[in-house]
């Protein structure tokens, strides 16, 4: 087929011609657009719930918490002392705001890992010089993993899943796109704590305290389940990938390279005998780091264990898991950048933590409406109220708990596909969700985890998010007439095995009772 057939054949078709799951993508796009940049969002939602506390306050609306037996009723927020409180407290909302804090303190120390090169250089180890009858799995796999580098992972990995397709003879595009799908799709199932735990736990612990006030949601809590998940994500990538992709891959003429693009985007994939020469000496810290913590925690009385002499939430351990997990990326990265000459002097690694921070100035700022929004949420009572409405609704109709969650998990799916923000979405779901659930006895970390699987698959078959355009980007550089279309056709069988393989996972483990963190209960008990 001549390269002007192949451009004919993928002219955009008209409305009527495009097939239904093409026309509702089409839908789904045109309405996501027309939603407001999330910190506009949040703001505009913070006015509606003053609104529609000054209207249900006046009707009387009240409900009665099974948790404390009293009666709830909706302050209105336009009074003269709310509206003196909402100004004072204003800048405490936002300094005291869960995620805040935690998420500084642990991307302080991953700004150092990454920066240092660190991260980048353990991806590439990882996938440089992999067999190629496993290929496929090792850049799944790989791709799970890389949420440790938070965003971008996407632009270590997207390059680095097309070289190594392209290395072992097979078509780069393929390998572009496992690359993306496991790390979008997977972007919540990880080995270790990272920037996501930090956020969802943050919120969900301030969704929690609506019904009980002392509740904390650790950035642990969903840990255990997160470390299965990533096998069974990369496994579920494998799969569709192996039986179905890599036959339609196959049949893709991809075009010559183009001289002036050079064919290694800038990534190259072996190590050098400087780089493994780091990560050695990197390894040998990151063991001698876990020595120290567990000698340090060894003692009954030492300071990393609660009064009790356990580990429980209010353990130093525990609760300052984040600042340990902060910790330790700095000093490997630290390690890793004096071993490479990354860092050659102490002046670098302040400037290494302000250049990794700057990516997510962003979410701060969001951060800030979010903080505003939730105060204003709780203060009125609204979602309080809402939570035991929705509760008692649920328990009139005498549905199981696997309905109650199945439909929390279609929710949650079908809202990612218009907010591709993990932690915008979880900002708006969280405080229904997570209260609402508690009142049927579902634990914090259940409606977590489920939240991660609804929300992490279909992120990758939605326009709305920035990374579709990125890995269509990358693709166009092995076939530049790829398009939005070429992409669908791949990551939706993706998107739908990592679905269900996930939530098959999710309900067996929630049926067993598995905790799926350290001391993370998967049902909820009041009092």
């Amino acid at each position: 087929m001549s390269r002007n057939a192949a451009v004919n054949d993928t002219k955009p078709k008209k409305p009527a011609e495009l097939s239904w799951l093409m026309r509702l993508l089409v839908v789904i796009e045109k309405a996501g657009n027309k939603l407001p940049h999330p910190f506009w969002l949040f703001l505009s939602l913070a006015v509606v719930v003053m609104a529609l506390s000054a209207i249900f306050s006046a009707t009387g609306l009240q409900a009665v918490n099974p948790a404390t037996e009293e009666t709830v009723t909706v302050t209105n927020l336009f009074s003269t002392e709310s509206l003196r409180e909402i100004v004072a407290g204003a800048t405490n909302n936002f300094v005291t705001f869960p995620p805040l804090g935690l998420v500084l303190i642990v991307l302080i120390g991953v700004a150092v890992a990454e920066q240092s090169g660190l991260i980048p250089a353990m991806l590439r180890g990882t996938i440089a010089g992999a067999s190629p009858k496993w290929i496929t799995f090792i850049v799944a796999l790989a791709g799970t993993a890389a949420s440790i580098a938070s965003d971008a992972s996407y632009m270590i990995m997207i390059p680095l899943g097309g070289l190594a397709f392209k290395a072992v003879g097979r078509n780069p595009m393929l390998g572009c796109l496992v690359a993306y799908a496991a790390t979008s799709g997977g972007y919540s199932a990880a080995p270790m704590v990272n920037s996501m735990d930090t956020i969802l736990g943050g919120l969900s612990t301030s969704a929690a305290q609506i019904i009980e006030p002392d509740y904390v949601v650790s950035p642990l809590a969903n840990f255990y389940f997160n470390f299965i998940s990533m096998f069974v994500v990369a496994a579920a990538v494998t799969l569709v990938t192996e039986l179905l992709l890599s036959k339609r891959a196959d049949q893709i003429e991809l075009d010559e390279p183009d001289e002036n693009d050079p064919e290694n985007f800038d990534v190259k994939m072996a190590l050098d005998s400087n780089e493994k020469r780091g990560m050695v000496i990197a390894v040998l810290s990151i063991v001698a780091c876990a020595a120290i913590l567990f000698f340090l925690a060894l003692p009954k009385g030492s300071f990393l264990r609660d009064e009790a002499g356990g580990f429980g939430p209010e353990s130093g351990l525990m609760a300052g898991i984040a600042a340990i997990i902060g910790f330790g990326f700095f000093i490997v990265g630290i390690v890793y950048g004096y071993a490479t000459g990354s860092i050659k002097k102490t002046s670098d690694i302040p400037d290494m933590m302000g250049k990794g921070l700057l990516p997510f100035v962003p979410v701060i700022v969001l951060f800030f409406a979010a903080s505003q929004f939730l105060a204003l949420f709780k203060m009125s009572s609204l979602g309080e109220i809402l939570a035991i409405k929705g509760a008692e609704f649920f328990g009139s109709l005498e549905t199981g708990t696997f309905v109650i969650l199945l439909g929390g998990w279609l929710l949650v799916a079908l809202g990612a596909l218009f907010l591709t923000s993990g932690s915008g979405l979880w900002t708006l779901m969280a405080p229904v969700l997570v209260p609402m659930f508690m009142l049927l006895s579902i634990s914090p970390e259940t409606t977590q985890a489920l939240y991660r699987i609804g929300d992490s698959t279909t992120n990758i078959i939605s326009p709305m998010s920035p990374y579709f355009v990125v890995v269509l980007g990358f693709i166009q550089r092995y076939k530049r007439d790829a398009g939005i279309g070429t992409v669908l056709s791949f990551t939706i069988p993706l998107s739908f095995a990592m679905f269900v393989l996930w939530g098959l996972l999710f309900f067996i483990w929630w049926s067993i009772g598995i905790p799926w963190g350290p001391g993370s209960a998967t049902s909820y008990h009041m009092g």
